[in-house]
């Protein structure tokens, strides 16, 4: 080991690593060391340099909280955590994308067709589709979906007192025919938070904080594998800049104005509460 050099040190490292019992736990380790030496000799890291990186995960560290993960947060304005979406993504599935900070579990249940507006402000919007099987496009009965979203003010339930606990949230499964639906508001773009170390970063790369509005959804079935990702309405003005890249061409989707409920091609139970003119939006979840 004295004989150490900067060309030789990653080869010690994958040596030290030569009892893992875990093949894979080895293998990610021993790659991701190899990038880091390779990313420090090739843009020739200072010691300052350096220095400033380890404040940073050091302050992310101070400022995170089970509420809020600083480290998380910088994977996701890094593009880190769009690319293991991607990755895990691929075929006729929905692609995955940003779970994000704020889902709750065991949300209320909602029968198909069921009504989140509450007294919520905002444009009404009816939401349906069905949940079908990437492989063979036949449908999915008995899905469960776990929807959850901002309301018009771009905060959502666990950010805002204001809010009734459980607001702009459920939980469904799909009916008979793989059908979902539900009655809602438009949500509203939001920032992330940038108080901390990341707003550091956007503000030193001249970069925004600003997510484009955009519905939750995770559904889960037996035998298939879950889906996390994200519905995009296609006129929202940070749409082509979202500051954690959760967009994907196939999650957005257009926002149709109407003024005739019966026009919907579902039932939904506050159909007659609908503010007209309000928006309709299908979409086809493949898992």
């Amino acid at each position: 080991m004295r004989s150490v050099t900067k060309d030789t040190i990653t080869d010690a490292f994958v040596n030290y690593c030569r009892k893992t019992k875990d093949p894979r736990l080895k293998f990610v380790l021993s790659r991701l060391a190899a990038h880091l030496h390779e990313f420090a000799k090739e843009v020739e890291l200072t010691h300052e340099e350096w220095l400033q990186g380890m404040d940073l995960l050091y302050r992310a560290g101070r400022i995170s909280s089970p509420e809020r993960s600083e480290f998380i947060l910088f994977s996701d304005v890094l593009g880190l955590s769009a690319v293991v979406d991607m990755v895990g993504s691929g075929g006729k599935r929905t692609e995955y994308s940003n779970l994000g900070p704020f889902h709750i579990a065991d949300a209320k249940w909602l029968e198909p067709g069921g009504d989140m507006i509450g007294t919520g402000d905002g444009d009404h919007v009816a939401f349906y589709g069905r949940v079908l099987d990437a492989r063979s496009g036949a449908p999915v009965p008995g899905a469960v979906l776990d929807i959850w979203q901002t309301a018009a003010n771009g905060l959502y339930s666990n950010q805002d007192p204001a809010q009734p606990e459980g607001n702009l949230r459920c939980r469904m499964k799909t009916d008979a025919g793989g059908r979902y639906g539900f009655t809602t508001v438009r949500p509203a773009p939001y920032t992330v938070p940038d108080d901390g170390p990341v707003g550091d970063l956007l503000r030193a790369t001249g970069r925004h904080p600003w997510r484009p509005a955009h519905f939750h959804f995770m559904i889960k079935a037996e035998g298939y594998r879950p889906l996390t990702t994200e519905i995009f309405p296609a006129d929202d003005p940070y749409i082509d800049q979202d500051a954690v890249f959760g967009v994907r061409h196939r999650l957005v989707v257009d926002l149709v104005p109407e003024t005739n409920p019966a026009r919907v091609p579902f039932k939904m139970t506050a159909a007659s509460r609908l503010k007209t003119p309000f928006f309709r939006v299908e979409y086809d979840f493949r898992i």
